[in-house]
């Protein structure tokens, strides 16, 4: 694909009914609600008007919050055949700012979730959809900033070379710039963090299935592989996301076992650190840094080694809940000034205006890096009455953020 995108005015025409998108979606999903009746409705605003892109955009999104991903990826792509540019509009007009993001087509986690992060606030998006089958549009709306949202993975990677030869120069700032996007790969940020001080980021090694199989057979040793360890291992697909196909291994005789389980044809694979603390409970972080500033998004403690917040019984736990309270009240004096040297060595690093990353700390007190990535949710969907102290973090990290474009849009402003 060949990109080249001249900015153009290309003002969006509205449709009858705006587009939902994903923050309201997700957020009637996440409170239980079926999603049933929305996508009836949606089936009939398609049925008076089969040329409603909003409508067969949000249908694909609720096809996709069910886990149905074979209807769902068919419909984005019939809607991004009508229109590739999807608006959701600001609380206020005119906006502050007006945000152009370039998102990719595929599942709901292959892009920066933008809209969490802009909901309800000053700021217009525009989400503007490329990918292998959908190459940009000669025209573009009316925008102040250019946001790179692509997140990095296999297919990606052709789709944000493309763009870093695409967006120079623009017509006006650009943030979190392509190719450094692209060097997050897992393998790729062990090379670009794996050495700086007082960071443990286990050494990732991209491996395929016949060599994986040979350490299993005894043919080869892992720690010939991953030449900072041996056994217990973590082991993952290549581009799985949320835990999918990732185990611990604990000799070469899992890895058959493991095998007959995953088809895929390549994997990640790295030396287990137990990060357990003295009361035995496993602690994962999930800091996300807004111009070089580090923010916390969660707190997750588990019994469990894989530790994702929706796994870990926060909601029931209310120790939990106090202790992820005090984690961020005290986050900025605490573990942000206890690890400022290798945040601020990570975000020399990684050269992006906005990513993240899921983190622990070891029992000798350095950083724990799991995954450093641009595209890691951030919301604020959580329930109030359980949560009370998430939403003020939240809205802190929000406005940190608009206002951080703000200040990119006009360098001046305080």
């Amino acid at each position: 694909m060949t990109l080249s995108v001249q900015c153009e005015d290309n003002p969006i025409q509205p449709q009858t009914e705006a587009f939902i998108g994903l923050p309201t979606l997700m957020q009637l999903a996440v409170s239980g609600q079926d999603l049933a009746p929305i996508g009836q409705q949606l089936l009939e605003r398609l049925q008076a008007n089969p040329d409603d892109a909003n409508a067969m955009m949000d249908l694909s999104i609720v096809m996709q919050l069910r886990g149905q991903l074979d209807v769902a990826l068919p419909m984005q792509a019939e809607a991004l055949q009508l229109q590739q540019v999807f608006h959701l509009p600001t609380s206020v007009e005119p906006p502050l700012v007006r945000l152009l993001a370039i998102v990719t087509t595929g599942e709901l986690m292959a892009n920066t979730p933008l809209e969490f992060l802009l909901q309800d606030s000053r700021v217009s998006l525009d989400l503007l959809y490329i990918g292998p089958d959908t190459p940009p549009p000669t025209a573009l709306p009316e925008h102040d900033l250019l946001f790179i949202a692509v997140g990095e993975s296999d297919r990606t990677q052709p789709l944000l070379a493309e763009l870093e030869k695409g967006i120079t120069p623009w017509c006006c700032p650009v943030l979190n710039p392509p190719a450094n996007i692209a060097r997050l790969s897992r393998n790729g940020s062990c090379a670009l963090l794996g050495a700086l001080p007082g960071i443990d980021l286990p050494n990732t090694v991209r491996i395929d299935r016949q060599r994986l199989t040979a350490v299993g057979q005894g043919e080869v040793s892992i720690s010939q592989i991953i030449g900072d360890g041996d056994f217990p291992l973590i082991v993952r697909p290549v581009d799985s996301q949320a835990g999918r196909g990732l185990s611990k291994l604990d000799s070469s005789a899992d890895i058959a076992v493991y095998l007959e389980g995953q088809p895929e044809a390549e994997f990640y694979v790295a030396r287990f650190v137990d990060y357990r603390g003295p009361d035995g409970l496993f602690r994962k972080y999930r800091i996300v840094f807004i111009d070089g500033r580090p923010f916390v998004a969660h707190m997750a403690v588990s019994e469990h080694w894989m530790v994702h917040y929706l796994n870990a019984g926060m909601g029931e736990d209310d120790a939990r809940r106090e202790e992820e309270a005090r984690f961020m009240a005290t986050f900025d004096e605490g573990f942000a000034r206890r690890h400022a040297s290798a945040l601020g060595a990570i975000v020399d690093r990684v050269g992006l205006d906005y990513f993240g990353i899921d983190c622990a700390e070891t029992p000798d007190g350095d950083l724990l890096i799991f995954e450093v990535d641009s595209a890691l949710v951030v919301h604020a969907m959580d329930s109030i009455e359980t949560y009370p102290y998430k939403r003020p973090q939240m809205e802190k990290l929000f406005a940190a953020f608009q206002r951080m474009l703000v200040q990119r849009m006009d360098p001046v402003q305080p």
